[in-house]
């Protein structure tokens, strides 16, 4: 039973409000999804720590070629930025296919992440963009690749009960780089989507590519990155005939299950193809 709600007005103060209830608090910020876990039994908590009004986690920066997004940013928030917009438009694209505009004001990127759905929007975007969390506990701060950050369907590495993630932090996009998002959902549904693909990749002379990082959704038990893909992109010059291989390689690496909601494996492997393709050439057109 809830016993307690905490306020936090700095990091160092939500730390030790887990600290002592011994592992019987989590922490919040927007709580969209905490608290309905919590409503329907599959969150135990005595206390609930909210991070959302900690200043420094409320901010949008850019640092040494990085952008830096607090922990307590919300989707509205990320979609609006100029920055987001200029320099991870993917991920500005993805928060603003997050559900309604309510949930949209108030839920975080961050939550996005610790929330651990595979097919949660801005996560997908956010492996993509090689993104780190910057976690906090009372042994300091580490720092943990997002792909990494997931336990399983619904299952986080990060400890809610000790730990709080401050912020996520990306490269930004420089010239001769672009990037996509592309998704499919049921029509009007606030749902998580059908299928998602997000892709990031370099142009070098002549339309080779660089590098490139495609992440595919929910095909996996964490969104996946379709490495033996990308290496049939890398160091190849962008054609038609390029871009259809990779897209069918990516089908490959993709093991999606059949679902009353999403579909069937074979119908969403189908679907996948034309997705990747599409992603793939979006992101080549914003490189160039």
């Amino acid at each position: 039973m809830l016993k307690d709600y905490v306020l936090a007005m700095s990091v160092e103060e939500a730390l030790d409000s887990l600290k002592s209830h011994a592992g019987e608090a989590r922490i919040i910020a927007g709580g969209t999804d905490a608290i309905l876990d919590y409503q329907s039994g599959k969150l135990s908590a005595k206390c609930l720590v909210d991070i959302s009004k900690i200043d420094k986690l409320k901010k949008i920066e850019y640092a040494d070629g990085q952008i830096i997004i607090g922990a307590a940013v919300t989707h509205s928030e990320i979609k609006e930025s100029s920055l987001i917009q200029s320099k991870a438009p993917l991920l500005a694209m993805a928060s603003g296919s997050v559900g309604s505009l309510q949930i949209r004001n108030t839920a975080t990127v961050a939550g996005n992440v610790v929330n651990a759905q595979p097919a949660a929007d801005a996560a997908v975007a956010l492996v993509a963009l090689g993104a780190v969390a910057e976690i906090a506990d009372h042994n300091g701060t580490h720092y943990v690749p997002v792909e990494e950050m997931y336990a399983g369907v619904g299952k986080s590495t990060v400890d809610a009960s000790r730990q709080v993630v401050t912020a996520i932090r990306f490269p930004a996009l420089q010239a001769k780089q672009g990037s996509s998002f592309v998704r499919l959902a049921q029509r009007g549904a606030l749902a998580l989507p059908i299928l998602n693909v997000a892709v990031v990749l370099s142009l070098a002379a002549d339309n080779v590519v660089e590098w490139v990082r495609i992440v595919m959704a929910p095909v996996a038990p964490k969104p996946l990155r379709a490495s033996q893909t990308e290496k049939v992109l890398q160091g190849a010059v962008v054609t038609d005939q390029l871009i259809g291989e990779a897209a069918r390689a990516a089908v490959v690496e993709a093991s999606p299950r059949s679902s009353a909601l999403r579909g069937s494996a074979e119908y969403r492997k189908e679907v996948l193809e034309v997705l990747v393709r599409r992603a793939l050439d979006q992101a080549i057109v914003a490189a160039k």
